[in-house]
């Protein structure tokens, strides 16, 4: 009985943290974006980029450095060509 309990514990404080570990604040840097990595939950269309992209470069410097900052800037261009590369209609 006391073994169920403790298990039971556990459980209950593992998953009383996960959420708290896994949540972001608005303020907080967008890793996925700022990273060239793909996140698997960030699938996003290349309109849906750049307004990600804006939206992370508009916070400044109270989130970002100068640095990370460049590297938005130097994403949201590559991005932005790359739709205006693309054709348009049939």
């Amino acid at each position: 009985m006391r073994k169920i309990v403790a298990i039971l514990a556990v459980s209950m404080l593992t998953l009383a943290t996960v959420p708290a570990y896994s949540q972001q604040t608005q303020a907080e840097k967008d890793e996925c974006l700022l990273a060239a990595q793909n996140c698997s939950s960030a699938v996003d269309d290349i309109q849906n980029r750049i307004k990600r992209l804006r939206a992370e470069i508009n916070k400044g410097t109270r989130v970002y450095t100068p640095q990370e900052l460049n590297a938005l800037k130097a994403k949201l261009r590559a991005v932005t060509e790359l739709m205006n590369q693309m054709p348009v209609g049939p």
